[in-house]
């Protein structure tokens, strides 16, 4: 880990800050060549209302435990509205890195793959290893970030 990497999961825990979410804060932002390509927090689908709005979590209410069921949530992950973002506004992230807060589940570890991007960067753990084993056929680089 270098500088940079510093520097980038520090402002993924920003971007995070801004979640619409009451269970978890997550940010991720996607950097090629040292520049900041796109970012995505945990939040609602546009015209739709968050947990924050609605001043309750569907995943909580129901007892939905971490790492299962995550079509049951309001929110879309991080890391694809970070690649939505891109999307959108026609920005490349082939061959980019990826820093999130926390380490991407498998629905988000797919979107990531079909991309492009090459490396993820992430600081919190998740319970889900089989995005850990797409990553790694895939040839996905993937590290823990340690804060020093």
């Amino acid at each position: 880990m270098d500088k940079w990497d510093q520097r980038f999961m520090e402002l993924t825990e920003e971007v995070g800050s801004w979640a619409s979410c009451l269970r978890r804060k997550v940010g991720a932002i996607i950097v090629r060549d040292n520049r900041v390509m796109a970012t995505g927090y945990n939040g609602a689908p546009a015209g739709i209302k968050s947990c924050i709005e609605r001043g309750k979590c569907l995943r909580i209410e129901n007892n939905i435990p971490s790492g299962t069921r995550a079509e049951l949530c309001y929110a879309a992950h991080a890391e694809q509205n970070a690649i939505i973002q891109a999307a959108k506004y026609g920005v490349k992230i082939d061959g980019a890195t990826l820093y999130c807060t926390h380490q991407p589940c498998v629905i988000c570890a797919k979107m990531i793959i079909n991309a492009g991007i090459k490396r993820v960067v992430y600081q919190e753990g998740y319970p889900d290893e089989f995005s850990m084993e797409l990553f790694r056929e895939a040839g996905t680089e993937v590290e823990k970030y340690e804060r020093t």
